[in-house]
Parts: structure tokens; C-alpha cells; sequence
């Protein structure tokens, strides 16, 4: 019932779960581990328009898309309309959908008055996306929150504004700018947002497991929804909401012997992608992730980020599984 393909402008998605993008975490590799899981789409870690512009070559980096199965979103953010429609169009033909964050809380993002500061100048919001919309040849899609704080809850009004300009989806995280990712996503919020607009809404916060997958389409009536966190260290995660909305069952968690090996071919990756130095570092957070919960995981995970090298960081790996199989 809630599980179907979804249509964002002229591109079809095979389904409507879809990841979230995530600064340091939705590489090439990582996006790669939850399309084999059946993600209906992924999106790159968001990408500052300014350095697009300026042709800098380690964000150009980020968007490495080879050997990916597509369609692939591109996630942009910056708070100069002209600025961001160019970089658009040096993008041109990389992606299937491109995406502008006006929802990211950090610090560094929203004292430039970008990501979800945004939310502050609703004229602003309408002529990013105006500007963003004019030169795409791909279907344009915003991401939001609730709003900066619960004195400027402006969801609604921003989505209006926002499908006016000509985006063609909006995804809502159900918590204010302020409330960073504490406490508990407002749902209410999404289903009055999925109300007042003609466009898909895709609803994002607190989807952590099939029940809550289940639980968010019910209260909102949302067309897709999108899952953040809960896919650190459990990229699986869409096979077993897909598998529980298609069939009503829940399927049972992972082995550790299939945690190993998807760790090693994250690595893998990792290690084509960006070389051993950066490889070996980047991984300890994901082990962090795929370990959670495991006995000794503390222990292990003081050894695994002493790690330098891959030979090091396999034995060490190795090691802490045959003592959990």
C-alpha cells in the first residue's frame, strides 16, 4: 500500500525509500552499499555551489558517480541564486535530479546564511529555486526543516513558495533548525506540508526501522520518505522496510559473518576510491557504526582507530569478528 515507485518531474524511481544525503558519510561507496539494498535513490553529501563555480577540484571529487547504478541527486547549497544556478550548469548531465538544501543546522553552514537559515527569507528561498529551476534540464527538488525555531515554523508557507518557483519535490525533517536532531521530529508538520502542496512530499526524522517506515506514511499520507542516521553502519536497512511493506514481515537482522564482509567491501571501495591513507580513516567511523551493540565493541574500537594501514586495519578487523562468529 505505501511502497511504490515514485515520480519526481520526468524521472521515475524504482521505489519511494530513499537515503538521505549526509556530509562525510554518502560517498561513492556508501551510496553504492545502499542502492544493493534496493534504495530508491541516492543522493551525493551536499556540495557548495560557491566551489562548484570556482571549479574546485576536491568538491568536483565528491561527485565521482563511476560504476553507480543511477538515478543519482546531486545535493547543492549555498544563498546566491546567480551563483547557484551557474554552478547548475557546470553540473549539467552528471546527475538525474538535482537537490538544494535549504535544511543543514551546522554551524559553518548557517553563519554564511546558508542551509537552513534559508528558512528566514522566504523571497530568497522562492528566487534560489526560481534562478536553480530556469537553467536545470533535470527535475529540481528542496530539501527543508521545520522551520529555525518554534517562532518561525514556516514549513508550509516555504513549501508553497518553493513549488511555485518550479521544484518538483520537497523533502521535510520534522525538527526546527534549533533542535538540531534532539528530541522528536514533528510528523504533524509533514502531513500539513504534504496538504498544501500538488508536488510529492517526502517526509525524513525519527524512520529508524520498519514500524516507524510504516508509521510515518500512515500519519502523513507523505509520497516518499527518506532515512538519514538510521543507515549508519545498516545500509540493509532498506531491504528490510521494502521487504516489510511489500510482504508485512520482518526479516531477520544480518549475521556478523555478512557484517564482516560487507565491511571489507566497504573498505574496498574505500580504498579505490580514495587510497590507503584516506581509506584506512574513513572507515573507523562506519566500523563504529557496523559494531554497535557487539561485545567488547568499545575495546575493539579503541584498536580499530589506532589503525594506519589496510594490512593493520584487516587483522585487527579479522581478529574481532572470529572471536564474535
Amino acid at each position: 500500500m505505501y511502497l511504490k515507485k515514485l515520480k519526481i518531474g520526468n524521472v521515475e524511481l524504482e521505489n519511494n525509500i530513499l537515503l538521505a544525503p549526509m556530509a562525510g558519510i554518502t560517498d561513492l561507496p556508501f551510496r553504492k552499499l545502499c542502492k544493493e539494498n534496493g534504495c530508491g535513490l541516492v543522493e551525493t553529501e551536499m556540495v557548495s555551489a560557491k566551489a562548484i563555480y570556482y571549479k574546485d577540484e576536491k568538491t568536483l571529487k565528491m561527485l565521482n558517480m563511476e560504476g553507480e547504478k543511477r538515478p543519482v541527486s546531486i545535493q547543492i547549497f549555498g544563498n546566491d541564486p546567480k551563483i547557484m544556478a551557474e554552478a547548475v550548469k557546470i553540473l549539467d548531465g552528471k546527475s538525474e535530479i538535482i537537490d538544494i538544501n535549504m535544511g543543514c543546522p551546522a554551524p559553518k553552514v548557517v553563519k554564511n546564511g546558508e542551509g537552513s537559515k534559508l528558512l528566514l527569507d522566504l523571497d530568497l528561498v522562492g528566487n534560489i529555486v526560481k534562478e536553480v529551476t530556469k537553467v536545470s534540464r533535470v527535475p529540481v527538488t528542496v530539501k527543508i526543516r521545520k522551520g529555525w525555531d518554534n517562532d518561525s515554523v514556516v514549513a508550509i508557507e516555504a513549501a508553497k513558495v518553493i513549488e511555485k518557483n518550479g521544484a518538483k519535490a520537497i523533502t521535510i525533517h520534522g525538527r526546527t533548525r534549533s533542535e538540531f536532531y534532539s528530541g522528536k521530529a514533528d510528523w504533524n508538520i509533514i502531513k500539513e506540508v504534504k496538504k498544501a502542496v500538488n508536488i510529492p512530499v517526502i517526509g525524513n526524522g525519527d524512520i529508524v526501522d520498519e514500524k516507524t517506515a510504516e508509521e510515518i506514511f500512515k500519519v502523513t499520507n507523505v509520497d516518499g520518505i527518506m532515512i538519514g542516521r538510521a543507515t549508519l553502519g545498516n545500509p540493509w536497512i532498506f531491504k528490510h522496510i521494502i521487504n516489510y511493506l511489500k510482504n508485512g514481515e520482518i526479516l531477520e537482522m544480518e549475521s556478523n559473518i555478512e557484517k564482516l564482509e560487507t565491511i571489507k567491501r566497504h573498505f574496498n571501495m574505500l580504498l579505490e576510491e580514495k587510497g590507503e591513507y584516506t581509506a584506512v580513516r574513513e572507515i573507523r567511523k562506519h566500523v563504529a557504526w557496523y559494531v554497535k551493540n557487539m561485545p567488547e565493541s568499545s575495546k575493539f574500537k579503541c584498536l580499530i582507530n589506532k589503525t594506519e594501514t589496510k594490512d593493520e586495519f584487516i587483522n585487527t578487523l579479522e581478529k574481532f569478528f572470529k572471536d564474535n562468529i
